[in-house]
């Protein structure tokens, strides 16, 4: 299997295959674009049989195993890499990605499907994990210093820490940035209460940077939107230059083509779990099901649209977006069109311009680069995009969305406590809002109009990171009733753990954006320098 950008250019003479290895370090694809793979072969329903009865770590083996080839990962090196991706000790369920249904009546059902039980409590941990051992496998394989760079909402920062740290190669280094303000306190202290000697941060800007020097992982907040450090991390990727740095530098956002990749085998595994528990064989295209995910970057609805193309009868894919609902705008009228972000109660899925709908482009116009890179170009330039009626109507065949606002995620939230018992977090209730406009009925749990397919909410993240949007709703005695109950217990150290000061890039007055960027990466750069 080889890699592809979604912009190239077919037969210019420049280069238009990679392999697994190149594409996922290099992030992006040299041109701007993204990797792809060259080809999603489709899976028999023999196939599926046999796939449906493994364990999540085996089924993810195979999974992977059909985008990666034998030749750049051995068998043995494959199977070692995913036992390190999914410990057992380090889940909260044997089952990883366990599937339950929302009340009892109804022919079709409703399930909810929780990707949280890993060790920082969202679904990024499925994915980053195998990201980060690859990433560590080839470091380790070709002696070169890697330095990851990475702008979080909120999940992906700890998610990827976490990993680093586990990996424990004194090759991976990473540098973390966040929206100062804008990630929940829990969330934050997952980056900043990290200790060991793979992980060094100090009690204030000086210290901070004086333990650096033995340290393999640093954080850093800064002033803006959730997207602000895309485009300096992007150009610091696109402009690396190796043999003069002496490591190479990577992104794993979601962009990097190893994070759907990975967070297709959640999906197929999804699907396997909800059709057992209505009796489908697997793959009867006559029976597909229906699912729903809080979406921002769409980096797990681009997953879930990769899952499809392997023949899963996969039906609609629902994006659940709060009031940043660029992707909502171009599913409902065809709208990509840049706007500034505002502050929501759930911060993880606050985008302006989700880097994924590229890949959804790609795939919607039969995987033709000549009209995705016009339609990028333009997007960049002018930031919008508008489709026209033909592309609206394809993208609309098998995607839908819904735009939630605040106080209908919190309504949502209630009454699905009040219903089943159920504490949601505010992501999570975002997808359940939008469920229920779409016309599927998930707080009474039976979704039983015939005419809807069997639907799954995509949990993505455990109430536990965002105490203060739980509060918000359900009250001080609602959390403290849940918390005692419920909290995760290895979610209590990270509370108790002191905290260390991140590094802080200011939003100077006066610049204009290229130059505040300009700034940006070269602080950036300056740390990688100083301190790895």
């Amino acid at each position: 299997m080889k890699f592809v950008s979604t912009r190239r250019h077919d037969g210019s003479g420049e280069r238009e295959v990679y392999t697994f290895e190149e594409a996922l370090l290099s992030g992006y694809a040299p041109d701007g674009g993204l990797f792809v793979p060259s080809n999603i072969p489709r899976i028999a329903n023999e196939r599926l049989h046999v796939l449906s009865e493994m364990s999540y770590p085996r089924l993810a083996y195979e999974i992977l195993r059909i985008f990666i080839s034998a030749d750049e990962v051995g068998d043995d090196d494959l199977r070692d890499i995913v036992a390190n991706s999914y410990p057992v000790e380090e889940f909260d369920d044997n089952s990883f990605v366990p599937v339950k249904r929302l009340g009892s009546s109804g022919a079709g059902g409703a399930y909810i499907a929780e990707l949280f039980h890993g060790p920082t409590y969202c679904f990024k941990d499925l994915g980053m994990m195998p990201v980060i051992n690859f990433l560590s496998f080839f470091a380790s394989r070709a002696n070169r210093p890697t330095t990851l760079l990475v702008s979080t909402t909120g999940d992906t920062g700890p998610a990827a820490v976490h990993a680093v740290n586990r990996a424990s190669n004194p090759l991976l280094t990473i540098l973390v940035h966040y929206p100062d303000g804008q990630i929940s306190d829990f969330q934050r202290r997952q980056l900043t209460t990290i200790e060991s000697r793979f992980v060094k941060v100090g009690k204030s800007p000086c210290s901070f940077l004086r333990q650096l020097l033995t340290g393999h992982f640093t954080s850093a907040s800064f002033e803006g939107g959730g997207d602000d450090m895309d485009l300096p991390i992007k150009e610091t990727l696109l402009e690396n230059d190796e043999a003069k740095s002496g490591r190479k530098f990577t992104g794993i956002n979601s962009y990097n083509i190893g994070r759907p990749l990975a967070q297709m085998v959640h999906f197929v595994w999804i699907y396997f779990r909800v059709a057992e528990q209505l009796g489908i064989r697997p793959g009867d295209a006559s029976r597909p099901i229906d699912m729903v995910i809080p979406t921002g970057a769409m980096g797990n609805i681009t997953a879930l649209y990769l899952t499809k193309r392997l023949g899963l009868p996969v039906g609609f894919m629902c994006a659940g977006t709060n009031i940043n609902d660029i992707t909502h705008r171009v599913i409902e009228r065809g709208e990509f069109h840049k706007k500034s972000i505002k502050r929501t109660l759930s911060e993880a899925i606050n985008i302006e311009v989700p880097y994924n709908f590229e890949r959804v482009a790609y795939y919607l116009t039969n995987e033709n680069p000549h009209i995705v890179r016009r339609w990028m170009q333009s997007m960049e330039l002018t930031q919008e995009l508008t489709l026209d009626a033909n592309w609206l109507e394809r993208l609309q065949a098998e995607f839908k969305s819904a735009r939630v606002d605040d106080n209908e995620m919190m309504q949502a939230m209630r009454d699905v406590i009040s219903a089943h018992g159920y504490l949601l977090d505010p992501h999570t209730a975002v997808a359940v809002s939008a469920a229920e406009k779409l016309g599927y009925s998930i707080i009474d749990g039976s979704n039983a109009d015939d005419t809807k397919n069997p639907i799954v909410i995509i949990a993505t993240a455990s109430p536990c990171k965002f105490e203060g949007a739980v509060t918000a709703t359900i009250g001080i005695d609602g959390w403290d009733k849940w918390a005692t109950e419920s909290f995760p217990p290895r979610a209590r150290a990270t509370i108790n753990a002191p905290e260390s000061q991140p590094l802080h890039y200011p939003r100077s007055a006066g610049l204009s954006t290229s130059e505040r960027n300009s700034k940006w990466r070269e602080k950036m750069l300056n740390i990688i320098e100083q301190n790895f």
